[in-house]
């Protein structure tokens, strides 16, 4: 294990973030996100329907997809369509970050529409799922917030914010917001999606080599919660200074 990391951070820091809001300007609410090197276009359209299972019942929906562009890794990843159906790894991700996000929206005072939530990873070097969760968060808020200014919704239809960050044991030490060369060398890495007031949405870890005691959990789980902490704050300038909850 190298004794330094990328951007000469601490066990504890994450890459330097970016966000910038309002990067595809035909989207209803888009942002940028780049954490290191990183970087996912995030944007959130409106639908006025919902699914047919959930009609009649005044509530809305949100949704996700996920993909990773040809060049977004060393070597060229072939798209989706070129294979006729969709990778088993994004379809496992788009429905992590769905969950993620559903799990702060007000579906009531959404009222009968969809959002959905698209997820395109430029350029990975680790992480894009937890990048994902985090700059959809923007995105789908961005989007909320113009259907407020529009007169569409009354109130922002958001009980909390959310954000993710990964974390792991590589060489016996445990680290915040692993990057591409940590993760694929990691014992256990984790990714953790956390709420504005602090609850857990979803841990999903997994010892690649060394079981992971309940020390080294409570470990992670703190760097994770102090790691969030930093970006949401960055969610929070993204937005224009107000996270719900």
């Amino acid at each position: 294990m190298p004794a330094s990391r990328s951007y000469d951070r601490a066990p504890a820091g994450i890459r330097p973030v970016t966000i910038e809001p309002g990067f595809v300007r035909s989207a209803d609410g888009s942002a940028l996100f780049s954490q290191g090197e990183t970087r996912i276009i995030c944007t959130a359209s409106v639908s006025e329907s919902v699914p047919p299972w959930m009609e009649g019942r005044g509530k809305g929906w949100v949704t996700s997809e996920y993909a990773m562009l040809p060049a977004s890794t060393g070597d060229r990843k072939p798209r989706d369509i070129s294979r006729g159906k969709q990778d088993g790894r994004g379809v496992e991700i788009q429905r992590l970050i769905g969950r993620s996000l559903r799990g702060v929206v007000d579906f009531k005072a959404l009222g009968e529409r969809s959002v959905y939530v698209d997820c395109d990873v430029l350029q990975a070097d680790g992480g894009t799922r937890c990048a994902s969760i985090t700059g959809g968060f923007v995105a789908l808020q961005l989007c909320l917030q113009d259907l407020v200014e529009k007169g569409d919704l009354e109130a922002l239809p958001l009980n909390q914010s959310v954000a993710a960050v990964s974390v792991g044991m590589v060489g016996g030490r445990a680290l915040c917001d692993l990057d591409y060369r940590e993760d694929s060398s990691a014992e256990v890495d984790a990714n953790v999606v956390v709420t504005g007031d602090g609850g857990l949405v979803e841990v999903q870890a997994t010892a690649e080599r060394t079981p992971l005691s309940r020390a080294h959990l409570d470990e992670l789980l703190s760097l994770a919660e102090s790691g969030i902490a930093r970006l949401r704050d960055a969610q929070a300038e993204a937005v224009g200074g107000d996270l719900p909850g």
